[in-house]
């Protein structure tokens, strides 16, 4: 993993193994609910809803400071803490949870490669008792909305140069024949995608088991689509959990400095008055 940006935010289900009794380090799974979470999990984790946890389901936005605070105290996770996200879909969640976790300042956060597909593809160690952390004190920082873009922020970049757009959905998402995959609730009036975006799905990133294709692989797949590192990107997706794992991809594995994540997403894009549409 050296030969990525920041390898440091990156670690394998066997460093996880060695350090599953170090105090300093709290492993969580995230996802859209917990119920994978109690079939088996990473002996000692915590189990995270994106759904009731992550997310402000009022207002549609991220949760507000003092419950991120509430969450992660409740966690055993101090500012000091060492984080690491894994879930299901190869990260997905664990990525938004990524993502939220740095606009409120934690430090140092890791994914765990290959999430929970590759540990499970590994036979590791699973146990059905949820963690029972002690309650720490947590400080957060205020949000860092230079990794957040919003509508605005995307309406300005239209038929901009130096700026790329990349739309991490299926390609039938993309060119508007289905409005969500199979299954998922959360959902728009209108298909298509944003005007100039690039289709570069968030699976492209990911090898068989889950892990992360190398950084010369994730350059030609970018790369080929006219999106490099000097341009600013935007990534979107339905909801914005994909693409913050593209947004992780962009910025952490290879290196882009100037990307952020649409949560608003199709979601937002699709159902707003006006908003032009490419199909």
């Amino acid at each position: 993993m050296s030969n990525y940006a920041h390898p440091e935010t990156l670690v394998s289900t066997d460093w996880v193994v060695e350090n599953l009794e170090n105090d300093n380090v709290v492993v969580v799974e995230v996802d859209v609910d917990t119920a994978a979470y109690e079939e088996g999990h990473v002996p000692g984790s915590i189990g995270w809803n994106w759904h009731t946890q992550l997310s402000d389901n009022v207002r549609r936005d991220i949760i507000g400071k003092d419950d991120f605070e509430k969450l992660m105290g409740a966690s055993g996770i101090g500012n000091d803490t060492t984080v690491v996200l894994y879930g299901d879909n190869n990260n997905w969640f664990a990525a938004w949870a990524f993502w939220q976790l740095k606009m409120y300042g934690h430090k140092d956060v890791r994914l765990m490669n290959g999430g929970r597909k590759k540990w499970l593809l590994e036979g590791k160690a699973l146990e059905t008792d949820a963690a029972a952390p002690a309650v720490v004190s947590y400080s957060a920082g205020e949000v860092d909305k230079s990794l957040r873009a919003f509508q605005m922020d995307v309406f300005q970049s239209l038929g901009k140069d130096g700026v790329s757009l990349v739309d991490v959905r299926s390609p039938k998402e993309f060119s508007g024949e289905i409005l969500a995959p199979a299954g998922l609730p959360e959902t728009c009036q209108r298909g298509g995608h944003i005007p100039g975006a690039q289709n570069i799905g968030w699976g492209t990133a990911a090898n068989e088991d889950g892990t992360f294709k190398t950084v010369e692989e994730l350059k030609a797949i970018y790369e080929d689509k006219g999106v490099t590192s000097d341009k600013n990107v935007i990534t979107y997706c339905r909801i914005g959990e994909r693409s913050s794992l593209s947004w992780y991809v962009l910025k952490y594995l290879m290196g882009y400095e100037n990307v952020i994540n649409y949560d608003g997403s199709w979601t937002e894009w699709g159902n707003l008055v006006g908003a032009p549409i490419e199909k």
